[in-house]
């Protein structure tokens, strides 16, 4: 991925001849450096610039259409790629923070005063290369701004608080600490950056946000009342992406409806449909598929789109939703077939006995030999991440237009799917033990929850609730046991496999699986520990792990654990996973639920067999 500067010297504004900054890949336009989020570039710094600057003209267009339906789009795009030798189809970024220092000269001013060289982000006077300004400023909105130096260095002095001298910075000890970073002012004036990060102080100063939005095309600033919050300019809490994704699961996975999906011809006329079925005798035979197959499979789209516009029923109104379809097309399987050669999600029961997992009280075992994944990235916060499924106020939007897709990446790969029996978590989730256990955990969130709705007006405090369940913690524990073990046994790192949970009503089970485009993406491994005898031993080895930690007893007895307090007896030497491998950022979990502890009866789900 190609990165070009629409910026000059100093700020946005109309573009010159665009230069390539750097590249990354796609996936990372999506995941890591998305649209709002900032990127170093040797020793310069960018905002990567919304989806109205992105030059699509070449990239892929992705269909799934239960995502789509979901986040209220027409269909989704790769990031574009890079023209190597003119940056003609990369995206723009805009040079955010526009203050920056030197180290010889302690400067600290705007780029554009420094007199660099050409594109050099070098300091006119002493040659010396620039450093970004390590402080910014950031609300609850998403709205982020420099860090107001002038006035933090003039505070308490009233109008001379407009000082209009020259600053500098200057590192006053050998530490790195805040007392240690002082900015100095031509009149006289000095403060320490100590203090900064608290808000009360900037409240104290007037200081508001400014309602910036530098990403977006034409920044104008928007009226904001929120005190916003010092940030270091590479901390992760500065860019948090909102992503959503779903699984390609039948119809739309596969024959007809793929070929229909893919060719976007949901839209038209049986005249232009009878025409490419006629022009593309090709792919009606890959999708082993006839001219009427097609025919019937538009007409059911456009009958079904009718009865929506109508009021009739949508097919998905939520994430959860999503999710059961889902589940219910893991439980219920789809066998390869040969004759199709668009078929994206083959889901097979295993060849041997599943008696041996009995013991485990594991209802069903599926081998997802083939899955297709979207993942698009639908908006971004900052500070802290957005809960899951929740619809927060404080998501920015990626675009100043009301665009009809949003970028995503596809990928490839293979998992189990392993599924408890129904009627023993049921059982197992109304025993007192587990109730007080999880009441835990709930009250550790709600209490978080409530804390940031105290400081939205948008939200009331009484209206916030907690998604945590026995089953979504128990579920959630297992999975992580299960990628630790396969990392261990399978020779997979636990980078490159994914968790993906189905709790709540008539639903327990996990699918463990990867979805990578590297070299530990579709190969085969992860089915192979899906058969019965090899899962029965990691099961066996992965609750075995789970009964100890070298934490012990700190970590089983704690009452509050992890980066928000929501988890229980869970650490890194335990059950925390890297996380791109966790859904739900590392929170909630214990793993006293699948292996009990020494003080109540009746927690372990899995107590006869650790």
């Amino acid at each position: 991925m190609g990165y070009t500067s629409s910026a000059r010297r100093g700020g946005v504004g109309k573009s010159r001849a665009a230069r390539k900054l750097s590249s990354v890949r796609r996936s990372q336009l999506v995941t890591t450096y998305g649209v709002g989020s900032l990127i170093a570039v040797d020793n310069e710094s960018f905002i990567v610039s919304g989806l109205d600057s992105w030059n699509i003209s070449e990239a892929p267009e992705i269909h799934e259409r239960r995502l789509a339906q979901l986040l209220g789009v027409d269909s989704f795009r790769l990031p574009p790629a890079p023209d190597q030798e003119n940056a003609k189809d990369g995206v723009r970024v805009r040079r955010f923070p526009e203050y920056y220092s030197c180290p010889s000269c302690h400067a600290l001013q705007k780029f554009r005063d420094f007199n660099t060289a050409g594109e050099k982000a070098n300091c006119g006077d002493c040659d010396e290369l620039l450093v970004p300004s390590r402080f910014v400023l950031a609300c609850d909105g998403g709205h982020i701004q420099d860090f107001p130096y002038s006035k933090w260095v003039h505070r308490g002095k009233g109008a001379s608080g407009f000082c209009k001298g020259s600053l500098e910075l200057r590192a006053a000890g050998a530490s790195a600490s805040l007392r240690a970073i002082v900015i100095e002012c031509s009149c006289g004036e000095r403060a320490s950056m100590e203090g900064a990060f608290r808000r009360k102080a900037l409240r104290e100063l007037g200081i508001r946000c400014s309602g910036s939005s530098p990403w977006l095309q034409d920044d104008k600033p928007a009226p904001c009342e929120q005190t916003p919050r010092t940030m270091q300019r590479g901390s992760s809490s500065v860019w948090n992406p909102v992503m959503s994704s779903a699984l390609s699961i039948p119809p739309f996975s596969e024959g007809v409806h793929a070929l229909v999906e893919r060719e976007k011809l949901s839209d038209a006329h049986d005249e232009a449909v009878l025409w490419f079925c006629k022009s593309h005798h090709a792919k009606l035979q890959q999708a082993n598929a006839t001219p009427d197959d097609v025919l019937r499979v538009v007409a059911e789209l456009k009958a079904a789109r009718e009865r929506e516009a109508n009021g009739g029923e949508v097919e998905i109104v939520s994430s959860a939703s999503l999710r059961v379809q889902e589940y219910r097309s893991l439980v219920a399987g789809s066998r390869e077939r040969p004759d199709d050669g668009l078929q994206s999600f083959v889901c097979e029961p295993p060849e041997g006995s599943l008696d041996p997992l009995g013991e485990f009280k594991v209802d069903g075992v599926m081998l997802v030999k083939r899955l297709r994944e979207v993942r698009a990235l639908a908006a971004f916060t900052r500070g802290t991440p957005s809960e899951e499924n929740s619809d927060d106020a404080r998501q920015a939007s990626l675009s100043k237009a009301d665009l009809r897709w949003l970028p995503a990446i596809e990928v490839v790969g293979e998992g189990v799917f392993v599924r408890l029996e129904e009627d023993e978590v049921r059982r197992w989730e109304t025993r007192d033990a587990v109730r007080d256990r999880v009441s835990t955990i709930r009250d550790n969130h709600l209490k978080l929850l409530r804390e940031r709705a105290a400081l939205d007006p948008l939200k009331s405090v009484d209206q916030v609730t907690s998604p945590v369940s026995a089953r979504r913690v128990l579920l959630h524990t297992l999975a992580h046991a299960l990628i630790n073990e396969w990392s261990l046994d399978g020779g997979y790192p636990a980078s490159a496999l994914r968790e993906r949970i189905y709790a709540g009503s008539e639903m327990s089970g996990v699918l463990i699986y990867t979805a990578t485009s590297d070299s530990a993406g579709s190969l085969g491994g992860v089915v192979a520990q899906g058969e019965p005898e090899r899962l029965t031993q990691t099961l066996g080895g992965a609750l075995l792990r789970a009964s100890w930690c070298s934490n012990d007893p700190l970590c089983m007895e704690s009452k509050s654990s992890g980066v928000d307090g929501v988890n229980l007896a869970a650490c890194h030497a335990c059950v925390l996973l890297p996380e791109t491998s966790c859904e739900n950022n590392n929170c909630f979990l214990d793993r006293a639920l699948l292996v009990g502890d020494s003080t109540a009866e009746g927690l372990a789900y899995f107590a006869q067999t650790v």
